[in-house]
């Protein structure tokens, strides 16, 4: 009677791994089971899950990614290596009744030198003799997530001076989003632009303007407390999002950015300023709305003078 793997494939039954079978058992590691679990450059673990979901066997492209010798590794529990620990054991009982196996689960697993990588899981019941066992395969995505997370990042940061961007701000201030964040009401905006950016652009360069930009947005960083949200918007100018802050509040922070901006020395340049516009949520406005008046209120500003604060 062949033997049931997953997927439709199956295992001729001169395959053995009860302990009580041994001396068999290391006689009929050939054939199908040599081609496709041995030898296989794919790491695979097969788990016993009556056992506390112990590792029963591993081919060598799994001791290789794991770090362990044969008998180490088989003395292990999967929930040893998988920085879930006891947590993943409910997932692989539900996984060891699927007839089908399952879709692949990325997980983070530890190796054996304490170092970690993510992995992505395809997982299936087989029986073999009466052994009803899991044949795990396991993919390293350590690098494609390293990636992705590049990717998102770059997809929600302004690449110059690490802030996040106006697609965030948009996303953050959705009406579900905010919600979730707790400041669908009670929030305060303000709207940055560096006086005269253009002027040093022209007279010291653009690698200099750069250094105002990147200096500017770290001046608004440890302004900004715990909560605040800062994004450039674009060109010279930057926001805050203020949860929870009331306009007063609003406006004396903004002030201590203002003063603070004013004594940051770069070399080879003048000392720069900027303006501000602060406005309060009002109501049931529109992020756009509300972005309007905020907008008037440092366009006021600067032509007031610059290097003020002006509420909307």
């Amino acid at each position: 009677e062949p033997v049931i793997i997953f997927e439709g494939i199956e295992a001729p039954a001169t395959l053995g791994l009860k302990a009580s079978r041994s001396a068999n058992y290391q006689r009929k590691k050939q054939g199908f089971y040599a081609r496709f679990f041995l030898t296989n450059s794919a790491p695979m673990l097969l788990i016993d899950p009556s056992r506390d979901g112990q590792i029963v066997d591993a081919n060598l492209a799994a001791l290789n990614f794991y770090g362990y010798n044969h008998e180490t590794m088989c003395q292990k529990h999967t929930w040893e290596i998988n920085m879930l620990g006891r947590r993943v054991m409910p997932i692989m009982h539900e996984i060891s009744h699927l007839p089908g196996g399952h879709k692949p689960l990325n997980f983070v697993h530890k190796l054996a030198d304490g170092s970690t990588r993510h992995v992505q899981t395809y997982a299936g019941p087989i029986e073999i003799y009466g052994d009803k066992l899991m044949l795990c395969i396991v993919h390293d995505i350590t690098e494609q997530k390293r990636l992705e997370e590049q990717l998102e990042h770059a997809a929600h940061h302004d690449a110059m001076t690490g802030l996040l961007n106006r697609r965030q701000f948009y996303h953050i201030t959705e009406p579900g989003q905010m919600q979730h964040l707790a400041i669908a009401q009670d929030y305060s905006l303000l709207l940055i632009d560096t006086d005269r950016f253009k002027h040093i652009n022209d007279l010291y360069g653009h690698s200099k303007g750069d250094e105002v930009l990147c200096t500017l947005a770290r001046t608004l960083e440890s302004c900004a407390r715990k909560g605040d949200l800062v994004f450039r918007w674009g060109g010279e100018e930057f926001v805050l999002l203020l949860p929870r802050t009331p306009l007063d509040t609003a406006l004396s922070l903004a002030e201590t950015i203002r003063v603070s901006v004013a004594k940051v020395g770069i070399s080879g340049l003048p000392r720069f300023t900027v303006s501000i516009g602060v406005a309060h949520h009002e109501g049931n406005e529109s992020i756009d709305e509300l972005f309007k008046r905020v907008d008037d209120a440092l366009y006021r500003a600067k032509n007031d003078g610059r290097n003020r604060v002006l509420a909307a």
